[in-house]
């Protein structure tokens, strides 16, 4: 088997665009929530979401092109350029049937499916686009970056929803660690902060109501949480053969080292301890490691009542006694859900926590759950000693249906 390094990194989030800028944020525990003004909101009653204001389509697209492309497919692009300029592979290096892509989306293009169907049920006073298919369809953006960078590889898309950016860097790490592929252009990427989805969720009661001041809202692991707040986002990572990118000199973010996924196969939309604990299980045994190495967790923490409970019973299951030792923090607490973006973002967070030794905090946190009773890292960023060394930690990522995904990433030594 072949270790796996991380050598790029591309993100576009609410708190900013690129590595420096997301991560400098996160370090400071700044919110990217903000009062939505893209469209009307006053049918509804959240009005707050993480939406991505510092990207720029046109710092990356010509008019023609942004045309053609969804608001997603825009993002995972611009993402995917970042992250193989900080790897250091220009096109030609990209152009191979040796180098592939995973993305992971819950909602694809659903900008665009929103436009024509306005278009269709406004009794023919609507321009309906010939484009609607090809920007909406959920492999569009994956089919795009391969198209932009000229990747020939495996080209896949993810879609198990909360989960679809975790499960993407999972397979794509699988890929190369058995010899399918060299290198892999993998994450996720979402843009759901639209009227329709923003309606839809109103109807499920899941998303905070805590409108004012909206960067306080999400509350994960609080006991008077209310919910999440939705966001759009786009997190992309170049994953190598640890031996080709030492072979070239690349900078080493860390080692992906485990991936486990499950499925609770009991409800569409309610947790299972079982099925998370599981997936954490196999994640360990896939990295060859026991639960004692891990440093810190990444939680999915989505500030739901029944996420953030089921999600600390998993860990104490796994874990015992000293799951109460190990700092675990949700940067969901400043950027929102981005749903199939979320596990690639998180993960990125979960390997620059590895690289700079700083873990992001949760904030927000205002009341003990008796049932949430960890340490939630919620006084501020945590600095990790020289002496108690952040080496190895985990990212959780469960999503709807029941789907699970954990990630577990090394400090590189070579």
């Amino acid at each position: 088997m072949r270790r796996v390094a991380v050598t790029g990194i591309g993100l576009i989030t609410p708190v900013g665009c690129g590595r420096e800028a997301v991560w400098s944020a996160l370090a400071a525990g700044r919110s990217g929530i903000v009062r939505i003004e893209e469209f009307d909101t006053s049918s509804l009653r959240t009005n707050i979401a993480g939406v991505c204001r510092d990207f720029r389509p046109l710092d990356f697209f010509d008019e023609r092109e942004m045309a053609r492309l969804d608001r997603v497919s825009q993002m995972a692009i611009a993402a995917t350029g970042m992250a193989t300029r900080e790897a250091g592979l220009a096109n030609g290096q990209l152009d191979s049937y040796d180098v592939g892509v995973i993305l992971g989306t819950g909602f694809g293009g659903q900008g665009s499916i929103e436009e024509y169907c306005g278009a269709f049920f406004s009794n023919g006073k609507g321009r309906r686009s010939a484009l609607a298919i090809p920007k909406s369809m959920y492999n569009a953006s994956s089919s795009n970056i391969a198209i932009r960078f000229k990747t020939r590889g495996p080209n896949l898309t993810v879609t198990t929803a909360c989960s679809s950016g975790a499960n993407a860097i999972g397979q794509a790490f699988h890929l190369i660690r058995y010899g399918h592929a060299d290198r892999m252009i993998a994450g996720g990427a979402d843009a759901p902060v639209t009227p329709v989805v923003m309606d839809a969720w109103k109807d499920m009661r899941v998303l905070s109501t805590k409108n004012d001041p909206p960067e306080r809202a999400c509350k994960p692991f609080s006991a008077n949480r209310d919910g999440f707040v939705l966001a759009e986002g786009a997190g992309i990572v170049v994953l190598e053969a640890l031996d080709l990118a030492v072979e070239r000199g690349a900078r080493i973010y860390a080692e992906i080292i485990g991936y486990g996924s499950t499925a609770d196969a009991s409800h569409i939309t309610f947790p299972d301890p079982d099925g998370e604990a599981n997936a954490i299980w196999r994640a360990l045994k896939d990295a060859g490691i026991t639960a004692a190495e891990i440093d810190h967790i990444n939680a999915h923490g989505t500030a739901t009542k029944l996420n953030d409970q089921s999600e600390t019973e998993a860990i104490k299951r796994v874990f015992g006694s000293r799951a109460h030792e190990i700092p675990i923090n949700s940067i969901k607490s400043m950027i929102g859900h981005s749903m199939g973006a979320a596990g690639a973002i998180e993960f990125i967070a979960t390997t620059l926590a590895i690289d700079s030794q700083i873990i992001p905090p949760t904030i927000n946190y205002e009341e003990a759950d008796p049932q949430c009773d960890l340490d939630y890292i919620t006084e501020g960023a945590r600095r990790i000693s020289s002496n108690s060394r952040l080496r190895t930690a985990m990212s959780n990522s469960f999503g709807f249906g029941g789907n699970n995904a954990v990630l577990v990433v090394r400090a590189y030594q070579g």
